[in-house]
């Protein structure tokens, strides 16, 4: 199927990167941590993280934080974003926490409850420097205590 190739050439087709579909009618309780770009159009209760971007669809809702390098949001998201580059809000979309990113597009249409902080100094530390958290059945990030 994917090794489709013509005669005389050694040529395959293989994926260029690695893409992760959380589909509509979809729920899933529990953190995802992926190296690719994700998309969620179904619901996810936990910590979504991804080194790359981040789609959420319309009828996506997210209750726990996202870090993400980039994202554009059309659903619903109840908890922090860190975004590292452009957190792109559009259409329909309900954020209700605060958002850390260094660049900010937001449609007319869409809804903001939270704060938003954009000078890299107000960032809050990396995940690995946290604990997650179970919290009013979302995923919390707490920072660690130095003894």
């Amino acid at each position: 199927m994917f090794n489709q190739s013509k005669k005389g050439e050694g040529k395959s087709i293989m994926p260029t990167s690695n893409i992760n579909l959380i589909g509509n009618g979809t729920s899933i309780q529990g953190d995802i941590v992926c190296e690719g770009d994700i998309r969620i159009d179904g619901q996810v209760t936990g910590l979504v993280s991804t080194k790359a971007k981040i789609v959420v669809g319309p009828e996506g809702e997210i209750t726990g934080d996202l870090v993400c390098q980039s994202a554009d949001i059309l659903g619903k998201v109840t908890g922090i974003i860190k975004c590292e580059e452009l957190l792109f809000l559009k259409g329909n979309a309900l954020i209700k926490g605060d958002i850390y990113t260094a660049h900010f597009e937001m449609e007319p249409s869409v809804k903001f409850n939270g704060r938003c902080y954009m000078d890299p100094a107000d960032l809050p530390p990396s995940t690995s420097n946290h604990n997650a958290e179970s919290k009013n059945g979302r995923t919390v990030l707490q920072e660690e205590e130095s003894i």
